[in-house]
Formats: structure tokens, C-alpha cells, sequence
């Protein structure tokens, strides 16, 4: 063993391998210094030259708790901007700020929480219930949207550089993880194979086989009994030996605590450790792992096996360039002055536009010919009413940074207006009517809210939810839930608020801000144009502002299925996709997933495919047209399904195989060109193996799903184009 750092060691010697580097570098250490490099927390190697390090950052969206920083709409929202070089864009915007942000911090020797390069982050557990409330954090319902979301933020985090990682990215929580909170610690979710393949593991296995990434962070519950971060099938019969992940496994935090405590598995520290070392978990959240040392005398696990995981881990910090002269790392180099600079407060703007969903445009009253919006900058008065009006909480979400500046709709609506026109505003009521006595009560504002409004020529409400009312266990102000939302309604106290500001008979924009669905069954009878904006980030109230007025043409579309009702939705614990998500839900739902509105109008046309008989192992090419048949310049979310007409199992209704989001000059035509693979064709049969069928296949192609429930809400009519496969054959 050579305890020293000069030139003669093999890890610092740069001509040599990351992993040979790291392998030396392990061999150096005691079995004590091992073990506590294996807690996020990992303390200084002094004799080594391994400075301190945090495993623990978080970017969601923007660097997050770690002082000024870009804030961009939360997950739920970019997935609703159904762009995928926009995500990579912002995801490469963010790992800049994270790069800058970590050297500056290390120029001052700050070794601390979110001050490191290694971020759990994204989200891409599957939306499958609008109760849960962490959903804010994903992309949404859909496990191909998802997928191709988060690889391109996986991507975007990670950097391109042939030798060395940006930063390394950790997709989460792997997996069958989705609620609820407040079971999460003891929780065996109840899944069959081809649910699991299908649904629960499709974004995973895109992360980290297309998008590399080299972290993955265990969930909390159990699945099929095993706990997820020391289960043998997903973290090393599916990780690493089906998908071939290079990268290592951390735990959530507490997770390898519940082992033993909460799942009643093990009997104590050591043997949740063992175990979960033994299975793949190479990093703990939390400090179990020092009874790692009990382990090792104990014979539960040996000091080999410990070396595997340390190795991984240094194997990671080589490729961040950690050891290596900061001239040789390219990110090293990022200034801090990128940090919440103006380019990127104007892509956190553009993400924000994108991301917006018009869920109802209608004329005011029938003498009216046209719509509501967007409404003249030059109207003489506008109230603008609403807890959520001129809220910084419903900016940021959770998960959040530190904006230097932010604008509230209240103030995105100030300043789109002209000097002329008169803003009114009240907020109306608290979020959930949670005002005292002592302070008039929770209809104190009603009367002011009134006056504003009679006095004003258009009202823009702005209601919904916040973080106090959906989130993580512990964080969220349900506490009855544990984070999870018990209604899926408006709170009763704004439904009250609005249906009063409308029996004035003014005409009433409603901006929804939240992280999941809502049941606004009343408001979609009776008001005349809804907006959803979702936590929209620092620059949310301008681009809130420039919908309403026109400045931009919406095209955002919904990532989740927006219910009627829970009446609609199976019971929470139910993992089973039944009757779950577009894919399965055979009822009507209020709004459908992928569905959004816009100022102009699309045609689609010319649907041709380059053969409608595929044998196994073909590919199929699918091109068309799409016109903007209307006066405005807009994007069009160009979708495509496929649903499989002659399956021998269950299989979606309709599954999203292809999107793209094009922009189109009015009468500009575009040909869309996708290509449908032999993988999109598959299904996951009820072992959970993935086979190619022969028999019928529909495709639509269109601005939404394509059926009755879109088309009634006023979406483009869709095309659709039928095709066979001939042969049987597994992948």
C-alpha cells in the first residue's frame, strides 16, 4: 500500500484509465476509509489527497438550495411543452450554472451540501395518479413523453465531452415508486411483470441506455417483497446484466434504515447494509453504511465486495475531472458570472411560453364571433383576483432555487397592459380559507374582489394549488395526506370566490396553478377561457401575460390526464395500470392527455406510410403534412399513436410512439417525418417478456390522442392509416 500523493501514484497519474486510477486510488485506503466514502457525507482522505466531498445536489429545475440561481417551471411544466431540444437546451443551461457554482465554491474551500457535481435528479417515476404529490416532479403519465424527456435532461446534465462528465445525473426512484407518501417507508408495490417492463421501468431503461446515465436512485418501497435499493432483480438482474449500467446506485434518503425498521427484512444495521452492498447499492443517503464495518467482522459481507462499490464511486469522481488539473477539465472553466445570467432568465421565459396548456377558449357571450383571448392591451380595467395572483410559492414549486428576481402574474399583467388601462387586484382568499377570525376571516377580501371586478372590463382569475397543498412526505402543509392531495378539486373556498366573480357576467380568464391535475368541472361549464400554467418559475408572469394578450400563441399540451373526478381514478395503492392514464382509462375525462388549444389552427394531410405489410425486424416510415390554416403564427404538437388491434394481452387503448413540436407561419406547410420501430410495435407479454405479434395496427396522427374525447374539446380531426405485421418473434 502507498500512502502518499506523489507522482509516482498510479490515480494521479492522468494517461492512465478512470477505472485503473480508481482502483489504485481504493486500494490505498483502510477498510474504514473506505466504508466512509460510501455515505453522502464523505469526509477527507488527508493522506490521499481526497478532499472532502457531498454526494447530495438537487437541480429539478434550476440549481436548486444552492443560493441565486435560474429558476425554470417545474418538471410537470417542461413535460407539458412536449419539447425535447428545449429540455436538452435548458438541462445544459443548468448544468452550467452547477459546474460555475461548484468551482467558485471550492475556490473558497466549501466542501458542503448542493455545492458538488453529482445530482439526483430527474424524476421519472410515472404519473399514474393525480393524488400523489410528487407528481409536480415528473414528466408526466406517459412512459415514452417521459422518456424522451429525461433522456434529454439526462443528456443535458451530463455534458458531451468524449473524456469527462459534466455533472452526473441520477434518475429516480428505480422503481414502481408513486405514492403514497405516507406508506413509501413500508409500502410493497403489487405489480405484475408486464406492468412493470411496460410502464414502471420504459423511462428508466431509456435513461440508462440511450442517455447513459451513470446514476440511479433507489426507491424507498419494496418490489415483490425485495427492497428496491437492495433488490438482486432491479439492481443487478435489470440494471446492470439486461441494460448494462456503467454507473453506480444511491439510495434514498433513510431508505436503507427502512430495511430493517420499517420493511422488517433485516434485523439491524449491518445486515440492511450487507444486503444492500451485496445487491448493488453503492452510496447511501444516510449513515447506515457504518455498520458496514460490524458487517465485514461479522461475515455478512467482505471487504471485496466493498471494494466494488468504492471503486464505482471514485470511478465517478475521476470522470468529473475531481483529481485532475482544473486546465485539463473543460466545465472547469465555465465562469461564475453564468450563474442566473440574462440568457439564461430568457430561456427560463421561452420554457415558461412553451409550457403553458389553453385548455378553453370560448366567444363570451353569442353575439360575440370571436373568443375571449387574447385580450386587448388596451382595455380601459382589468382586475386580477386570486391567492395565487402574486404568489413567489407557486413560482418556484419545490425542489427549488433561489431566484434573484421573479414575476408574479399579477406583475407579468402590469406590465403587458397599456399605461392607460387600470389593474384592480385583490387576492381574494387564502389558498385554502386557512385565515383566522382575528383577521376578518376567510372571506375578508371577498367584498374587495368584487368591487375590483365590477369595476373592471375583464377579470383574470388566478387560482389553484401550491406546494403547501401537493409534495413530499414532510414537506407539504397536507399533513393529512403526507404530501399527497385528498381531493383533486379546487379548495372550496375558491370555488366560492369564483363562482361569485362570475355571476357579475364579466368575462373571466382562469389561470390554474398547479403540479397535477384538477377537477374543474364547473369552471370548463362556465368559464369562458382556462389557462394552465402549472409552478411556471421566476419568468412565469410574463409568460403568463404574454398568452393572455397575445404576445405568444400557446401550444403547451397536458403530460397527465386531467379527471372528472376520483370516482374515475382506481384506489390509490392499486399499482395495476387498469383503468389508469390515456393508455388504459376507458372514461370520459375532463381534459386528455396531450390536449391543448391554440390561436391558430392546424390541418393534417398527404398521411403516408412506406408500406402497410412489415415483417418482423422492419421498421415502418410515416410521413405527413400539416398546414397552418389560420392567421397566427403558432407551434403545433404534432402526435402520434399507435394502438394494437389484434394483441393476445391487455395492451394500451393507445400508446404515444412519436412527437414533435414544429412552428408554422400562416399557410406554411411542413412534412413530418417519424419512423416506427420494431421495439414500438412490441408489447410486454404477461411474464414480462417482450415479444412482436403478427396481426393489425392503427396509427392517428394528429394535434391529441385522436378520439372523441379531443375532438369534442375542439382539437384538429386526426388522420389514421392501418398497417399488418406478419412473423412472431421475441427481442
Amino acid at each position: 500500500m502507498h500512502n502518499n500523493t506523489d507522482n509516482t501514484s498510479t490515480y494521479l497519474d492522468t494517461s492512465l484509465s478512470f477505472e485503473d486510477r480508481a482502483k489504485d486510488l481504493v486500494s490505498c485506503m483502510t477498510l474504514q476509509e473506505k466504508i466512509s466514502q460510501m455515505m453522502h457525507e464523505s469526509p477527507a482522505i488527508e493522506h490521499l489527497g481526497v478532499p472532502a466531498y457531498n454526494w447530495w445536489n438537487e437541480c429539478l429545475h434550476g440549481v436548486a438550495r444552492a443560493g441565486i440561481a435560474t429558476v425554470f417551471p417545474q418538471a410537470i411544466g417542461m413535460a407539458a411543452s412536449w419539447d425535447v431540444e428545449l429540455m436538452y437546451t435548458v438541462a445544459t443551461a443548468i448544468s452550467d450554472e452547477a459546474r460555475a457554482k461548484h468551482h467558485e465554491a471550492l475556490r473558497h474551500d466549501d466542501h458542503g451540501y448542493y455545492k458538488g457535481l453529482t445530482f439526483w435528479t430527474p424524476n421519472i417515476n410515472i404519473f399514474r395518479d393525480p393524488r400523489w404529490g410528487r407528481g409536480m416532479e415528473t414528466y408526466g403519465e406517459c412512459p415514452y413523453l417521459t422518456g424522451r424527456m429525461g433522456v434529454a435532461f439526462v443528456k443535458g446534465l451530463q455534458g458531451d465531452d468524449p473524456k469527462y462528465l459534466k455533472l452526473v445525473a441520477t434518475p429516480k426512484h428505480y422503481a414502481v415508486h408513486s405514492g403514497p407518501e405516507g406508506k413509501r417507508h413500508t409500502f410493497d408495490a403489487d405489480v405484475s411483470r408486464k406492468d412493470l417492463y411496460e410502464t414502471y421501468l420504459s423511462a428508466f431503461k431509456d435513461c440508462v441506455v440511450e442517455g447513459k446515465a451513470m446514476s440511479v436512485m433507489g426507491a424507498y418501497n419494496r418490489v415483490y417483497g425485495e427492497a428496491c435499493n437492495a433488490s438482486k432483480l432491479l439492481l443487478q438482474d435489470i440494471l446492470r446484466d439486461e441494460w448494462g449500467f456503467e454507473g453506480y446506485v444511491v439510495s434514498d434518503c433513510g431508505a436503507i434504515q427502512d430495511i430493517h425498521q420499517h420493511h422488517k427484512i433485516t434485523e439491524c444495521t449491518a445486515e440492511s447494509a450487507a444486503l444492500s452492498v451485496k445487491n448493488g447499492c453503492d452510496l447511501e443517503c444516510g449513515c447506515v453504511y457504518a455498520s458496514l464495518t460490524t458487517a465485514v467482522e461479522r461475515g455478512l459481507i467482505t471487504e471485496a465486495e466493498i471494494d466494488v462499490a468504492v471503486t464505482r464511486l471514485f470511478d465517478i469522481r475521476f470522470k468529473l475531472g475531481m483529481f485532475d488539473p482544473p486546465e485539463m477539465v473543460p466545465y472547469a472553466q465555465i465562469p461564475y458570472e453564468v450563474s442566473d445570467c440574462e440568457v439564461h432568465h430568457q430561456l427560463a421565459l421561452k420554457m415558461a411560453r412553451e409550457s403553458i396548456v389553453l385548455l378553453k377558449n370560448a366567444k363570451t357571450n353569442d353575439m360575440d364571433a370571436s373568443s375571449l383571448l387574447p385580450l386587448s392591451k388596451d382595455l380601459k380595467s382589468i382586475a386580477v383576483i386570486g391567492p395565487n395572483a402574486d404568489s413567489r410559492e407557486v413560482a418556484v414549486g419545490n425542489y427549488f432555487g433561489t431566484p434573484s428576481k421573479w414575476v408574479s402574474a399579477l406583475a407579468g399583467i402590469r406590465a403587458a397592459v397599456s399605461a392607460d388601462t387600470k389593474v384592480f387586484y385583490s387576492e381574494g382568499c387564502d389558498i385554502i380559507g386557512n385565515t383566522g377570525e382575528w383577521n376578518g376571516g376567510p372571506r375578508q377580501f371577498f367584498t374587495e374582489s368584487l368591487s375590483a371586478a365590477q369595476r373592471a372590463e375583464a377579470v383574470i382569475m388566478c387560482l389553484g394549488i401550491s406546494a403547501r397543498l401537493e409534495g413530499e412526505e414532510g414537506d407539504a402543509f397536507n399533513s393529512d395526506a403526507s404530501g399527497d392531495r385528498i381531493r383533486i378539486d379546487l379548495p372550496e373556498i375558491q370555488m366560492e370566490l369564483l363562482k361569485a366573480v362570475c355571476a357579475l357576467g364579466k368575462p373571466v380568464v382562469l389561470v390554474l396553478f398547479s403540479g397535477s391535475a384538477l377537477a374543474i368541472n364547473w369552471a370548463s361549464e362556465n368559464v369562458p377561457a382556462i389557462i394552465e400554467a402549472w409552478y411556471p418559475g421566476a419568468e412565469g408572469g410574463t409568460a403568463i401575460a404574454d398568452v393572455i394578450f397575445g404576445n405568444y400563441n400557446p401550444a403547451g399540451r397536458l403530460p397527465v390526464t386531467f379527471y372528472k373526478s376520483l370516482d374515475d381514478v382506481p384506489p390509490f395503492e392499486d399499482y395495476n395500470m387498469t383503468d389508469r392514464t390515456y393508455r388504459y382509462f376507458k372514461g370520459e375525462p375532463l381534459y386528455p392527455f396531450g390536449y391543448g388549444l391554440s390561436y391558430t389552427k392546424f390541418k393534417y394531410s398527404h398521411l403516408s406510410l412506406n408500406k402497410t405489410n412489415l415483417t418482423t425486424g422492419e421498421s415502418l416510415e410515416l410521413t405527413a403534412d400539416i398546414t397552418n390554416v389560420g392567421s397566427t403564427t403558432g407551434d403545433e404538437v404534432v402526435q402520434l399513436y399507435l394502438t394494437d388491434l389484434e394483441s393476445t394481452v391487455n395492451t394500451p387503448i393507445r400508446k404515444l410512439v412519436a412527437f414533435n413540436r414544429i412552428n408554422l407561419l400562416p399557410g406554411e406547410t411542413k412534412q413530418i417525418e417519424f419512423t416506427i420501430t420494431s421495439d414500438q410495435l412490441s408489447i410486454y407479454n404477461n411474464d414480462g417478456r417482450q415479444v412482436l405479434e403478427p396481426g393489425r395496427f392503427t396509427l392517428t396522427i394528429g394535434g391529441s390522442q385522436g378520439d372523441k374525447r379531443s375532438l369534442n374539446l375542439g382539437a384538429v380531426e386526426a388522420l389514421t392509416a392501418e398497417f399488418e405485421v406478419k412473423g412472431n418473434y421475441e427481442l
